[in-house]
Parts: structure tokens; C-alpha cells; sequence
């Protein structure tokens, strides 16, 4: 029962609390991904390993899903590993590590102020 009312607030969370009995087959792309991302959470693990999150997700929603995990790292302390090839998601890490030909290119931190939503970034770990 705790972990059905889990997976149910996460899917409020990523905007799908009326999609609850809907099968897979019945949503789009985007809102299947949302269903991943919601997975993944619901048990509120330390670490998500999470390759091109918001890949298939307009802006509105990706923003949304990274200011959700903005707060779960800020509340629940979850640690978020995010691969992507997007620049703009990119900028709105703490840290970015950048591969090239399968080496550790670049490796820095972002400022506040580089993640923040005047600057044009926002969100995520």
C-alpha cells in the first residue's frame, strides 16, 4: 500500500496522476518518459542514473521534471548522474564532465548563477 501511494504521488509529480490506469501503449513518448522518470523515484533511491532524461520532452516539461529533481536532491539529498547531449540541460548541472572519444575531457562546477533561471539555466545534479 506505501509503495502503490509512492509511485502514485510521483506520478502526480511528473504531471500523469490522471494517467494512472492507462497502459503504456496509451501514452505518447513524452509521457512515457515521464512514467520512467516516475519509476525511477518512487522509491526514493540516493543515486539515479539518468541518460537523456528529458530526451523526449517539450521544454515546459523538461523544465518541470528538472525542477523536480532539483528538489529531490535539495530534500531527499538524491544524487543524480545525467547523461546528455543537450548543452541547455547540461548547464543546469552542478558539475559537468565532458567526454570526448570515451575520455574525461573537461571537468568542472557550475556557479549558482550560471544555473539560474535569469541566466537561462535552471535546474539538476
Amino acid at each position: 500500500a506505501a509503495m502503490r501511494a509512492g509511485a502514485e504521488a510521483m506520478l502526480r509529480d511528473v504531471g500523469l496522476g490522471d494517467r494512472m490506469s492507462y497502459r503504456a501503449t496509451d501514452l505518447s513518448g513524452g509521457q512515457q518518459q515521464r512514467v520512467a522518470i516516475a519509476r525511477a523515484l518512487a522509491r526514493r533511491p540516493p543515486l539515479v542514473l539518468a541518460d537523456e532524461p528529458t530526451g523526449n520532452l517539450d521544454t515546459v516539461s523538461s523544465a518541470e521534471i528538472f525542477a523536480l529533481m532539483r528538489r529531490l536532491n535539495r530534500e531527499l539529498r538524491t544524487t543524480f548522474l545525467v547523461v546528455t547531449h543537450d548543452p541547455r540541460i547540461a548547464a543546469q548541472c552542478d558539475r559537468i564532465v565532458e567526454l570526448v572519444d570515451g575520455r574525461v575531457h573537461g571537468d568542472r562546477l557550475t556557479t549558482a548563477e550560471e544555473r539560474s533561471p535569469a541566466t537561462g539555466a535552471s535546474q539538476s545534479r
